[in-house]
């Protein structure tokens, strides 16, 4: 007998079991699968682009590392965590479109990425020995990645590091001084050479000549003479 009331109050139990797992009814709860689509691949071409706006900013970063004395992380650690996020941005780009050559240039991103953990393990521990061995290894790293990128096609990240170039002051700018212009010196031609002056003989020398009208006065005291001489012969 209670075997059976047992039963029967199972009975709705088991029903309303059998009725919520029917899938003929209104009711019935259908469950949907959401998806999301995922993102559409770069053209190569689009990846380069993208890419070397990355590798710009950081090679622009590294020139500049160590020229504040502000900063309080070794130039060493610096380099390699600029290094380290500049690959996680470039993987995050994901696998273009035509991924051929693109194999090659992640893996050598792969290598610098650890290397330059390497790096940055080592500075931050002040291993001097292992700091140098670490940055020998990131520098082949990064000549590696260097060379892949640029037969991939990218430009900035098959560069090095530079320094920005600051931009040259206007000219109406307080300050600004333009540089003077250069004179060329005058080729000065000699003058020529003044004649000498011819010399004039004096008129007083002439008068020299004529002094010596007084021989000639000389000659009238002999006409005196030769007067008395006539004298002597006239008659006595």
């Amino acid at each position: 007998m209670s075997f059976r009331h047992t039963w029967i109050a199972a009975l709705p139990v088991a029903a309303l079991l059998a009725s919520g797992c029917g899938g003929g009814g209104d009711d019935s709860t259908e469950s949907v699968a959401t998806t999301t689509a995922a993102p559409t691949a770069l053209t190569q071409a689009e990846l380069i682009e993208r890419g070397d706006a990355i590798c710009g900013e950081v090679n622009a970063a590294v020139g500049t590392v160590g020229a504040s004395s502000a900063e309080t992380e070794s130039p060493a650690g610096r380099v390699a965590g600029l290094y380290g996020g500049m690959v996680d941005s470039l993987k995050g780009l994901g696998t273009p479109q035509e991924s051929e050559g693109y194999a090659e240039f992640a893996a050598a991103a792969d290598e610098l990425a650890t290397a330059e953990d390497e790096v940055q393990l080592a500075s931050e521990r002040g291993d001097t020995a292992g700091l140098e061995s670490a940055e020998a290894n990131a520098s082949s790293a990064l000549a590696s990645f260097q060379a892949a990128a640029g037969e991939y096609g990218f430009q900035e990240c098959g560069e090095g590091p530079s320094a920005p170039v600051a931009a040259a002051p206007e000219s109406g700018e307080t300050g600004s001084e333009e540089a003077p212009e250069a004179v060329e010196p005058e080729v000065l031609e000699p003058e020529p050479e003044a004649a000498p002056e011819e010399v004039v003989p004096e008129t007083g020398g002439a008068g020299g000549a004529a002094e010596g009208g007084g021989t000639a006065g000389g000659t009238e005291g002999g006409g005196g003479t030769s007067g008395g001489e006539s004298g002597g012969i006239g008659p006595g």
